[in-house]
Formats: structure tokens, C-alpha cells, sequence
């Protein structure tokens, strides 16, 4: 079964502004956070909002405290008046694109226009559109209803954002041949209209589409209605849960399309439903791989092979005798850590990768065995090794411990950085150093006693690839660690720019790896190991272009270039000298 997701499903540019906002204001703000109205059509949003203590504003109240945030979809400006008025801080989170229809029909109200606005009458959007026409506003839902409209001397036509474009075109050729003297606005968003667009192409090319998005969201409604005019059978789902597997038993390609109010992990749990379905219908080998695949994941056990891979990498590249002990220490302690985080800072795993969270909260007791066990090996191990190993790996797990936890006392927790994951981007920083410590420094310490040259750019080179893996994962989880407030890389910079940093940073390990190893201060198996560097390029691309979307499948492959570093090791080693 082929699964295709649409490269335009989920959050349009203007609902993840709202919903950004708005997290980021319950982060940052002290006192009542409220959104006047729902904030988007999305119920599993809306309860997330709820669960942090963000309100519905309905009705403005005579006097009102705390901080309100204007829906996306707008309201007329003399709600937004009265919410100052009030007494409320107002944080105005409305769609770019719907401010530019209020611009057009506040200008053109003020030289006597009327303003035919087409949409649905009581939709929010329409409702606050009519504040700006200056009592001079009509909603028109259908051809019949702009028929039997008065002919106006000075009239705009503007649209409702997410409306259906044919609509729009049936009212712009029917105002071209009967009132030639209207100015005619296109305001329906980009977005819309490609995704209206990308869905009927896709509808063209699978068996069934599943569409994403809450029952009473009028953009996701109208991409049921796109699919059902091509003629392919359509789910309209809010969560994974409501799929009817028997209906897709069928379908040997399947689409899946979210509206604009549907948040990532939605689309996310309803992709990884589908692809567990598929799995269930292959041979059971396939089935087999696929779930040794998951189990792999979900215990950390392929990163800690990935990270063993990567130690045996860095002491060929230093031209260091093979060390079982090194690479056993870098797998224990990348295992203890990643597990114990899991275990301690799993919050956003509930949105970020469900499947995780429930294998975590199931298994909670042996996994916490699992991760003290790992460290307490892995500590044994470094003081067999000497004493320096021993105490920089103590140090480093004590760190690693901590980094979900608290560490002010009570009383003066009042700063917003109470714990080392407060600090933005600290993530994707400490984890890369961690791997570069424990799979080039301490197995350099063990051996010479000192770091050399050859050391230190290893370090470099470990430490940047770490970094480009643990940063991509940041870009996957980016809606569930605004939820919990992480300010992860991504976060700080955004999306586009995080990616366009993490190639400029494979072009600077691809060219260390190379330049070094012609230089002779690094072995010349760092021309072999390029490959690697060239992979996990290879596999951000792959994601940037949408040919790949978020799953077991993704997330394998990108942890199998730290295990691809390894076998290119091991295969050099065997074939150039018989030996490790």
C-alpha cells in the first residue's frame, strides 16, 4: 500500500501564527490567558489549549485582567476596541491574509463602496469582515443569492480565505457579464487554493483518500467536498481512531490531506496508523522487520548501535587500535541517557511520537533499571580504562541526568530557567557534545593520555554530524515542543533556516573529514568515511522535498548513517588489513 501525503496538509502560514501565539504567550506570560472565541476549527487544539489553562472569551465582560488573543479568522474592529477598553492586554492573531481583506473593505467603505463578501454567512471570518464595510456589507453563499442582489453603483467583491475557488470563478464570470463595473478581489489565500488544487491531483492518483481535520472547519469540509466531485472515496477524520480499516482493505494507494486548522502530530499519528496497517497486510517478514524496526527505536537500542558505530569511526580516523571498551562506554552511556530523557522529559513525546509516550509510561519500571544499569556499566568500564575517563564520564552523566530536572531550590524558582533544558537550543547542543566526548575524547584520554590534533578534529566531525541528526528530529517535533514550552533550535530560528544551517554544516564536516585527511592529520580512511556525511545529506534532502514523511521509516534511516559509519569501518578494516 502506497501512502501519499499532500506537501500543503495541515497548518496553512496564518493558524500556526495564531496557535504560536498563543503557546507562546501561556509560556511567557504570567496571569489568565484567553483567546476571544475558539482560536481555530480544531477540537483536538482547542482541548490541548484548554489543558494548559487557556480560556474561551465569548462575551467581553464590563472589566476584564489578563492577556486575549484575537482569534485568526478576525473580528470587526470595534470587538477589538472593546477588549482594551476592557482592560485586557490584546495580542491580535489574526491571518495575514484575512488583515489584507479587512484592509480592502475598510478602504473602499471609506469612499462609499459597498463590499459583496462571498463566504458563509456565519463564519467567523465572514461575521468579523462585515465590521469593516461600514453597515454596507452583504454575504452571498450562493449564485441565486448575488442574482437577486440590488445592483449597487460603486461595489467590491472580496472572498472569504478558505473558500472554494470554482465558487468564487462561477461569481467572478457571472459579475463580469452583469455588473462589468464591480472591482473584483481574489482574497482567497494561496494556501487554499493550493491545497485545493494538490487534492484533487492526488484523488486523481489513489484508490482513497483519507482527509484530516475537524468536522465543522469549513476548509477541510470543502476538500471532502473536492475528492467526492472526482469521484474517490474520502474518510473525513479528526483522529487516527475514527479510520475505518475495512474500507482502505482494498486500496493499494491511499492520500492523506489535512485542513488548515489540523496540527502535524494529528497527521502524524494518522500517518504511522496507516503505515502499521500496511505492514499488517505484507508477509510476515515484512511485518517482522517492520516491528524489530519500532522495538529498535522505541528502546534507544538502534541509536546506542549507531553510537557504538560512530566510536569505532573515530578511532580508525585517529589511527587508534580498535577498543571494545571505548565503544561499549560511547553505546552504555548514549543508552542511559536517551532512555532516562525519555523516561524524565517525555511531555511532548504525547503529541511528538505517541507510540513513544505509551511505551514509555507501559514500561516505565524496567526501562529506568535499563537506563541506571547502562550508566553504571558504563561507568565501570571508563574507571577500568583510568581515572581521567572515569571521572569526565561521571561528570558527563550527572549532567545528562539533570537535564530534566529541576535544579533551584523552591523557593527561589522564579526566573524562567530553572532546569538546563530552559535554555534555548540547549538541546541539540549538549547532545552533540555528549556524542562527541564519548566516541572521540575519552577514547583518545584512554590511550595516550592527552588530545591530539587528530582528536580534536574527530570531535569536530562527530559532533557536527550528531548535531545535524539531533537538530532534524527538532524540525519533526517543532509543534510538540512549543506545547511544552522547549525552545529547541528550530524554534529560535524557524524551520527553513534550521535546514538551510544544518547543509551548510554537512558541507563543513564533508570538507573537514576530506581536507584533514589529505593533509595527513586525520588517516585516509576519512575519504571512505565522507560517505557518511554525504547519506545523512542525502536523507535531509530526501525530507526537505517531501519525499519522505515522518515515521518509523524516516527515523530509521536517519539513525542508520551513525550504524552506516560503523559497517564502512569495518569493512575498511578488514579489507585493507584482515583486522579491527
Amino acid at each position: 500500500m502506497k501512502i501519499t501525503v499532500a506537501k500543503s496538509a495541515g497548518f496553512c502560514m496564518g493558524v500556526r501564527r495564531a496557535v504560536e501565539l498563543v503557546l507562546d504567550a501561556s509560556n511567557k506570560n504570567p496571569g489568565p490567558i484567553y483567546t476571544y472565541g475558539p482560536l481555530i476549527h480544531n477540537p483536538q487544539v482547542l482541548s490541548l489549549l484548554e489543558e494548559k489553562g487557556i480560556s474561551v472569551l465569548d462575551e467581553i465582560p464590563p472589566q476584564g485582567s489578563g492577556t486575549v488573543l484575537i482569534r485568526a479568522h478576525g473580528v470587526p474592529p470595534e470587538t477589538r476596541e472593546q477588549l482594551k477598553s476592557t482592560g485586557f492586554t490584546v495580542i491580535d492573531a489574526t491571518c495575514p491574509h484575512v488583515i489584507k481583506v479587512q484592509t480592502i473593505i475598510a478602504r473602499h467603505a471609506k469612499q462609499g463602496y459597498a463590499s459583496i463578501i462571498i463566504g458563509d454567512r456565519d463564519h467567523p471570518e465572514v461575521v468579523g469582515l462585515l465590521g469593516y464595510a461600514q453597515g454596507r456589507g452583504y454575504v452571498i453563499g450562493s449564485l441565486e443569492e448575488m442574482e437577486g442582489l440590488s445592483k449597487f453603483d460603486k461595489a467590491i467583491v472580496v472572498v472569504q480565505t478558505t473558500q472554494n475557488s470554482l465558487f468564487f470563478k462561477e461569481i467572478c464570470h457571472w459579475t463580469k457579464q452583469n455588473a462589468p463595473h464591480y472591482k473584483i478581489f481574489n482574497t482567497i489565500c494561496d494556501a487554499t487554493e493550493k491545497r485545493q488544487a494538490e487534492v484533487n491531483q492526488i484523488a486523481s492518483s489513489v484508490d482513497s483518500v483519507i482527509v484530516v481535520g475537524g468536522h465543522n472547519s469549513g476548509n477541510t469540509s470543502r476538500l471532502v467536498e473536492i475528492v467526492r466531485q472526482a469521484g474517490r472515496p474520502v474518510q473525513h477524520i479528526e483522529t487516527e481512531d475514527e479510520l475505518d480499516a475495512a474500507a482502505l482493505a482494498s486500496a493499494s494507494s491511499i492520500g492523506i490531506t489535512a485542513g488548515a486548522s489540523t496540527p502535524n502530530w494529528i497527521i502524524r499519528k494518522v500517518y504511522r496508523a496507516l503505515e502499521r496497517m500496511q505492514y499488517k497486510r505484507q508477509q510476515w517478514l515484512r511485518r517482522l522487520l517492520f516491528d524489530l524496526q519500532r522495538t529498535l527505536l522505541l528502546t534507544s537500542i538502534y541509536v546506542a548501535i549507531g553510537a557504538g558505530g560512530l566510536c569505532y569511526a573515530c578511532l580508525k580516523l585517529q589511527g587508534v587500535q580498535f577498543s571494545l571498551k571505548s565503544v561499549l562506554i560511547a553505546m552504555l552511556y548514549v543508552l542511559s541517557m536517551h532512555v532516562f530523557n525519555n523516561l524524565t522529559g517525555g511531555k511532548a513525546d504525547q503529541y511528538n511520537d505517541p507510540d513513544r509516550a505509551i511505551f514509555y509510561e507501559r514500561f516505565r519500571v524496567p526501562l529506568g533499571i535499563l537506563a541506571f544499569l547502562s550508566v553504571a556499566a558504563g561507568l565501570l568500564i571508563a574507571y577500568a580504562m583510568g581515572r581521567l575517563p572515569f571521572f569526565i564520564l561521571l561528570t558527563m552523566s550527572i549532567a545528562g541526568f539533570s537535564y530534566n530536572l529541576k535544579l533551584m531550590p523552591k523557593g527561589l524558582r522564579h526566573g524562567q530557567y530553572n532546569r538546563i533544558r530552559d535554555i534555548p537550543g540547549s538541546k541539540t547542543v549538549l547532545i552533540a557534545v555528549a556524542w562527541g566526548m564519548v566516541t572521540s575524547i575519552i577514547p583518545a584520554l584512554s590511550f595516550t593520555g592527552s588530545i591530539s590534533v587528530s582528536a580534536v578534529i574527530t570531535f569536530i566531525w562527530a559532533t557536527c554530524m550528531v548535531f545535524v541528526r539531533t537538530a532534524l528530529f527538532d524540525i519533526l517535533d517543532m509543534q510538540g515542543d512549543r506545547i511544552v514550552g522547549r525552545e529547541t533550535l528550530p524554534i529560535l530560528i524557524g524551520e527553513s533556516r534550521t535546514i538551510y544551517f544544518l547543509k551548510i554544516l554537512l558541507f563543513f564536516s564533508l570538507g573537514t573529514i576530506l581536507g584533514f585527511s589529505a593533509l595527513g592529520l586525520i588517516t585516509n580512511f576519512g575519504i571512505v568515511l565522507s560517505l557518511s556525511s554525504i547519506f545523512l545529506y542525502i536523507v535531509l534532502l530526501t525530507y526537505e522535498r517531501q519525499h519522505m514523511h515522518p515515521g518509523v521509516g524516516l527515523e530509521f534511516l536517519v539513525e542508520t548513517h551513525f550504524v552506516m559509519a560503523g559497517l564502512l569501518t569495518l569493512s575498511w578494516s578488514l579489507l585493507r588489513f584482515g583486522e579491527l
